[in-house]
């Protein structure tokens, strides 16, 4: 009877061993490398957003949008109405710009959009703010450890650190004034305030959604390009695909 409670301990200590390896071989293989397959995945999503983004900035915007412009002698008239029109037409999910973050070699196609979908192609500009170039504060959401985890080291920014969003019409650089960590039910943290500003957000601590890292950036320089000077547009507005 010993002998056989003996040989069932063992072999239920192997089996917790055996689990036990491999359950930090997976944690091992998140922490290296942001989980292969949703890494994978998240490469196609963001190639796919990058076409998309492209087709957007050939096909500039539309002969109504291109009248309406005409109208508007003041550039920053004319990137805020690009900004509201390319918001009001762009489908969920579809990529509409780029993040560039030097600080922590950052750069991936933004996304229309923060639903668990659209966060899966990227970083997600949430649909209660608006996009880059209209006025109020632009709030953008993005994982950490999974999908490219595109925002995994937004906890090292600091103050005056810059971050570039550029899209079709204009780049849009800001300067990092602070971080802080909130409540997941936290919406105070987009709300607009005096100065056109930027909202970082993500899960925090990492492999974990307890809470909520924000950063905070202030817009300090808006650099107008194609529609937005008056150039030509190159032909109708693509379909996302």
């Amino acid at each position: 009877m010993k002998e056989a409670m003996r040989t069932t301990l063992r072999a239920l200590s192997t089996v917790l061993i055996v689990s036990g390896t491999l359950l930090i071989a997976d944690a091992a293989a998140t922490v290296a490398w942001q989980e292969p397959l949703s890494a994978l995945l998240g490469r196609i999503n963001q190639d796919k957003a990058a076409g998309q983004l492209k087709q957007l900035e050939r096909a500039g915007p539309t002969p109504l949008e291109q009248r309406a412009l005409r109208a508007l002698p003041d550039v920053s008239r004319r990137v805020a109405f690009l900004a509201r029109s390319l918001k009001r037409r762009a489908s969920e999910g579809q990529g509409v710009g780029r993040i560039v973050i030097p600080h922590i070699g950052a750069s991936f196609v933004v996304v229309k959009g923060t639903s668990a979908g659209d966060l899966r192609k990227g970083p997600g500009i949430y649909s209660q703010t608006p996009f880059p170039g209209a006025p109020g504060t632009v709030a953008i959401a993005g994982h950490r450890t999974t999908y490219l985890a595109p925002f995994r080291h937004i906890d090292d920014l600091r103050r005056r650190d810059t971050i570039m969003l550029k899209m079709p019409y204009a780049t849009l650089t800001y300067a990092v004034e602070g971080t802080k960590i909130v409540q997941p039910t936290d919406l105070a943290v987009i709300k607009r305030v005096g100065y056109d500003r930027l909202v970082l957000t993500a899960c925090h601590p990492l492999y974990s959604a307890a809470q909520r890292i924000v950063v905070f950036a202030r817009l300090m320089r808006t650099e107008p390009t194609g529609a937005a000077l008056g150039q030509p547009s190159a032909g109708r507005p693509a379909r996302s695909s």
